[in-house]
């Protein structure tokens, strides 16, 4: 064999591994067109459907960095907390850190609209208070007396909110009708330096709106805590009529209280005084006598599940003046039959859309009849509290 037939048959069989190999070759499928998520604006931004349902889901919440200090009794110090090194008393921060993630769900029906909606809240951080060996103003009992509540920790997390609402009846997990449906106490941070009632709990409500700004709320409630988880199949109850135009509102409510049967009321005006200021007054009136039987079983302390402030009355005032888009400030001051005293005032600055800078400042002074009743808010241990928080909050 000379070397001119041994190039041509190497060549041939390169040209026939070549062709095989090109018979094999893989053939690439075609991709299946995408299902993208469609849009669903029935119910405002942020809403999607699900795909192969009419249900439509936004899914939303937030993470918030709080800073406090000042007094324990102002909802923003740490105080009385022991030296690592030298065991004397000192201050620190109150620092809480919240992750919340929010579900709505919509869908219309022939029924009505089904809603749901659920709130999950992640808390680290240290608690608010006075931890040393020292007792509240007058002698008072402090809760917090030699407590770790110093440290920071992961402290909670909770299910805030998980209901559902087919047209307007409402049943699961939700904040009291007595405070969502007449309003919170003002747009400050802690608008509870005399608090109005208490919050979380189980609902069966039904929730009536009539046209021309005229609605109203009956609901049916368990409670929580120790004082207001109801003790039998009477629920508490809650009723409400508002009045509501281009000028503002009015709005009342009402609950009983089937724990102490008490009986406990809050009325409100909103104003809309100009585009920039906004007012609010609200008043509230409530029995007490079975709150402050202290041969109860469990003793209330003055202090029931709605009615919370001290004494059978009190007051909140306030507003909000937008200086501009991005700027507001926030005042809000109380007042109680105990003498109980707050006042709270904030700046919140929008940085850009969905972060939010708010700067408040907190007073308290515990009134004599809390001291008298061995019930002082927020276990203050001082008759004058006073402190600052700061708070970064981003929205998405």
């Amino acid at each position: 064999m000379n070397i001119k037939s041994l190039l041509l048959g190497s060549a041939a069989a390169l040209i026939a591994v070549s062709g095989a190999r090109a018979a094999d070759a893989v053939v690439v499928a075609e991709p299946e067109p995408a299902e993208y998520v469609k849009i669903c604006d029935v119910y405002g931004a942020g809403y999607f459907y699900i795909p192969g349902t009419e249900t439509c889901l936004r899914i939303g919440g937030y993470i918030r960095e709080d800073i406090g200090v000042g007094d324990g009794g102002s909802f923003d110090g740490v105080n009385h907390v022991t030296d690592h090194q030298h065991g004397d008393d000192d201050s620190t921060y109150w620092k809480q850190t919240r992750f919340t993630l929010k579900t709505w769900t919509g869908q219309e029906t022939e029924l009505g609209t089904l809603k749901t909606y659920t709130e999950y809240r992640i808390n680290f951080g240290n608690s608010y208070g006075d931890f040393g060996d020292v007792d509240g103003p007058g002698g008072t009992t402090n809760p917090n007396r030699n407590g770790a509540g110093w440290q920071a920790r992961n402290k909670s997390s909770a299910l805030e909110f998980a209901w559902i609402q087919l047209g307007g009846l409402r049943v699961g997990a939700d904040e009291s009708a007595f405070d969502t449906f007449i309003g919170y106490a003002g747009n400050v941070i802690n608008d509870t330096i005399v608090p109005y009632g208490n919050f979380q709990t189980n609902v069966i409500q039904y929730y009536f709106d009539a046209g021309n700004g005229l609605s109203a709320v009956v609901s049916l409630e368990e409670g929580s805590g120790e004082v207001g988880t109801i003790d039998s199949y009477v629920p508490h109850v809650v009723g409400g009529l508002k009045y509501t135009q281009g000028w503002g509102a009015i709005t009342g409510v009402v609950s009983y209280d089937s724990n102490y049967e008490e009986v406990a009321g809050k009325v409100r005006l909103d104003v809309n005084a100009t585009n920039e200021l906004s007012l609010f007054l609200m008043a509230g009136y409530g029995t007490d006598d079975n709150l402050n039987d202290h041969t109860n079983n469990i003793d209330a302390l003055g202090r029931g599940f709605y009615k919370q402030w001290g004494g059978n009355w009190a007051l909140w005032g306030g507003g909000t003046y937008k200086f501009n888009e991005k700027t507001s400030f926030n005042l809000q001051a109380s007042y109680d039959d105990w003498k109980d005293i707050g006042v709270a005032a904030n700046v919140a600055y929008t940085v850009v859309p969905g972060l939010t800078v708010t700067a408040e400042v907190d007073w308290q002074r515990v009134g004599q009849g809390a001291i008298d009743n061995d019930s002082v808010w927020v276990a203050a241990t001082k008759k004058d509290n006073v402190g600052g928080l700061l708070r970064f909050q981003r929205d998405f």
